[in-house]
């Protein structure tokens, strides 16, 4: 198993709206996709205006292969272009983390 960690850095003010709309639109969608949704953690100490989506994976190739069939939905597409439209993402990082021998399963 691997966890996709992304972080996403926002404009100040933007991220409730992004959050609506992503609970709304994308998360059904991803979920659909992706299958094993860990969570979205927003901050509230520390640097704000940041987000944490977490994703776990039986393996890299299972990433990519689901990343790949909900590129080609019409619906992530549409949805993926609004989000871009609202240009409130200041910064994405993605992180592929390996759990630890003791780590608890997802």
């Amino acid at each position: 198993m691997i966890l996709e960690h992304r972080t996403y850095t926002f404009k100040p003010g933007t991220v409730d709206k992004w959050m609506k709309k992503y609970e709304a639109e994308g998360l059904p969608i991803q979920k659909r996709h992706l299958n094993r949704f860990v969570g979205l953690y927003v901050s509230e100490i520390g640097t704000l205006h940041t987000t944490v989506l977490m994703w776990a994976y039986d393996s890299l190739a299972d990433r990519e292969a689901r990343r790949q069939a909900m590129y080609a939905d019409p619906e992530w597409q549409s949805f993926i272009a609004c989000v871009w439209a609202l240009d409130a993402i200041q910064r994405q990082e993605v992180m592929i983390m390996n759990p630890a021998s003791y780590s608890p399963a997802i």
